[in-house]
């Protein structure tokens, strides 16, 4: 990788340019961006809906706004269900699309129905930089940022670096988008991105359909990347075409002079089928590198392989074959569309004939929603993630491959490389013909009635949706213990689980604290629950803490617990970003090796907090540790902006009430 300064002409300076709306767009300065479009789901969107209620807001302010249910499907009880009709009744009150259970994932649906090139996109999904594929300027963040990017204000966020990622050469046989998106976690690690934004660009695209730049655009969140974009061109006019949305297409192309700040180049003929071994995105290996280990389940679908050549393949390569006795072979379409096309083209009947199981269209096991893997039994994923306990099971062992990989793997009942496996049984790689046109089907997409009709809407509460926590005002000094002293990558799904037993508490706060940092310390909501009234408590943590999903529940639930900051090594962008939406005041050592130091149960002290934070202070504090008589530096990298949310309990408290006059 090179690095050198950028140019303007690159796709990303050219859509931040366009909806550029405060500050430079100069690496590592906080920008302010119009938003078109805001996407939310129902484990984050319950939250968005009372943080829009808590702002005033009448009606939304942005061009098109959805909901989708897509996560909280499985319905054990009634708590998912009154979730939904929160959701709907919140999207009719405010102007927002809704897109009923089993429409589809939001990330697929919403490219399929809403993605237009040049538009920007706030999402409360970490993967909603996914719509990068279509030449979108899209970017996951926390709920509350979305209900502010709702109610018309700008999205703030650090300007990136622009990573220019050149791919030439196609992608051999058995050989899928996938693995471009898995090279590049190989190379780089869960960290690799933080700070850039990808583009991609160079003869290579040329190869890839606006589906396969979905599958790379989308994990990119894994790499810790503020987004990924694409350059519109024919593959996207011609994905629109199929949707019947040929008119929303207009060419967003980079200049034939642009420079990125940082070079690098794949040459996708070279690539191999690619796995990620358990737990972490980033644990990257050849799949002939541990062919032969024994698994349980194979799962295909998710919003990081959801298009229809992905289930076409996986169909091909079963078709007149029975799936490897002791594996559950599990097909989880990702939208209704791409079942539709599925089951149009015969693929559907060939998966249901080999023994898969076919389920409805959305999340499901990617958030941990069941599929849950039983201990000590391998499985394989098309998914993006496989954190530690992610997937419902304690003790799990999740592996991320492509379509092709977890197929062939289905059918031996070892992981298998799908090179062989098509060498072994003398079969051509497949490549099915996919319909000129999509099945399109709006039936499950209901529109948000006219405002007049709109205002009479009201809120459809049950018992398990909470009101928001009041937030107090920062102390001018904190004398805490540390709660809790954690290692490196640390994800959001560790502070605030996913999973069956979890999720359904998404709109209910103070239950859902009760699973808080459950993973690493079972003590913790009690312990800290105690100390709640007492000066509360700190958490020390390594690098790259609150990686992975935006869920703004990780902040929200540590500080309904009395957490008042943060010491880390370093952190991820949008969690960063989340604790001090809410209050919590992030800080990071000077000297790293002071991590070390400090011990869980030690007291430290820092006091003056209230001139620190103010706009102009030098971003320098200092903390004693009382117990051991230490002293260490401290930093942060807060704008004026989010130290006065800080310094007021957060955003709600610091512009609910400028937020409501002036939407009044």
């Amino acid at each position: 990788m090179t690095a050198r300064q950028s140019s303007g002409g690159t796709v990303a300076h050219r859509l931040i340019e366009e909806h550029l709306v405060e500050g430079r767009a100069v690496p590592g300065e906080e920008i302010g961006l119009r938003i078109d479009q805001t996407l939310t789901q129902d484990a984050t969107g319950t939250l968005v809906m009372q943080e829009v209620e808590a702002l005033g807001l009448d009606r939304v302010r942005t061009e098109v706004s959805v909901q989708y249910v897509d996560h909280n499907v499985l319905q054990a009880d009634e708590r998912n269900a009154e979730d939904h009709a929160f959701l709907r009744s919140a999207a009719r009150r405010y102007g927002v699309w809704y897109s009923k259970p089993g429409n589809g994932v939001s990330h697929p649906t919403h490219m399929q129905r809403f993605g237009v090139p040049g538009r920007s996109l706030a999402g409360s999904d970490s993967h909603t930089c996914a719509a990068g594929s279509l030449g979108m300027l899209a970017i996951g963040v926390g709920g509350l940022e979305v209900a502010l990017a709702m109610a018309g204000r700008p999205l703030y966020v650090r300007m990136a670096q622009i990573w220019g990622i050149r791919l030439t050469g196609a992608l051999p046989d058995w050989v899928s988008a996938k693995d471009v998106i898995l090279e590049l976690l190989r190379r780089h690690g869960v960290k690799g991105g933080v700070g850039r934004i990808l583009e991609y660009h160079g003869p290579g695209l040329a190869h890839l359909s606006a589906m396969d730049r979905h599958v790379i655009a989308n994990m990119g969140a894994e790499l810790g990347a503020t987004t990924s974009v694409f350059p519109a061109d024919d593959a996207v006019r011609d994905f629109l075409r199929a949707e019947g949305r040929e008119d929303d297409f207009s060419e967003v192309t980079a200049a034939s002079d642009a420079r990125y700040d940082l070079d690098e180049e794949i040459d996708l003929s070279a690539l191999q089928p690619l796995i990620a071994r358990p737990t972490s995105p980033g644990n990257v290996v050849p799949v002939r590198e541990v062919a032969g280990e024994p698994i349980g389940q194979a799962v295909i679908g998710s919003s990081a392989n959801p298009g229809l050549r992905d289930f076409a393949v996986a169909a091909a390569m079963v078709r007149d074959r029975q799936t490897a006795s002791g594996v559950s072979f599990d097909v989880n379409p990702s939208s209704r569309e791409i079942l539709q096309d599925l089951t149009r083209s015969g693929a559907t009947f060939d998966l249901i004939a080999a023994g898969a199981r076919l389920h409805q269209a959305g999340c499901l096991g990617c958030i941990g929603m069941g599929q849950a893997p039983a201990v000590g039994h391998n499985s394989l994923r098309t998914f993006p993630r496989n954190f530690p306990g992610r997937s419902g099971t304690e003790d799990d062992a999740i592996w991320l491959c492509s379509p092709e990989t977890a197929t062939a793997s289905a059918l031996t009942g070892t992981i298998t490389d799908p090179r062989d496996w098509g060498a072994e049984h003398k079969v051509p790689y497949p490549r099915p013909d996919l319909p000129e046109h999509a099945q399109v089907n709006t039936a499950m997409l209901e529109p948000p009635p006219p405002p007049d009709e709109a205002m009479d809407v009201r809120l459809e509460r049950g018992p398990n949706i909470s009101a928001l926590p009041d937030l107090d005002p920062l102390p001018d000094t904190l004398d805490a213990p540390v709660l809790l002293k954690a290692d490196d990558d640390v994800s959001t799904d560790e502070i605030s689980p996913a999973g069956a037993r979890a999720l359904p508490y998404r709109s209910n706060l103070p239950k859902l604290a009760g699973f808080t940092l459950t993973r690493l310390d079972p003590d913790y909501p009690g312990r800290a629950a105690e100390l709640r009234e007492h000066g509360g408590h700190i958490i020390v943590a390594g690098e790259n803490w609150g990686q992975g999903s935006s869920r703004e529940h990780a902040a929200l639930t540590l500080r309904h617990l009395g957490l008042h900051a943060v010491i880390a090594k370093s952190y991820a962008r949008i969690h960063w970003q989340n604790l001090a939406n809410f209050g919590v005041l992030p800080l990071e050592f000077d000297d790293p090796a002071d991590h070390d130091r400090i011990k869980s149960g030690d007291r430290l002290r820092i006091e003056d907090l209230h001139t620190a934070l103010t706009a102009g202070a030098p971003p320098t504090l200092t903390v004693r540790n009382t117990t051991r008589s230490e002293e260490y530096r401290l930093h942060h990298h807060l704008s004026p902006r989010q130290r006065q949310a800080v310094l007021a309990g957060g955003v709600i408290p610091a512009v609910a009430r400028p937020t409501h006059e002036a939407l009044t």
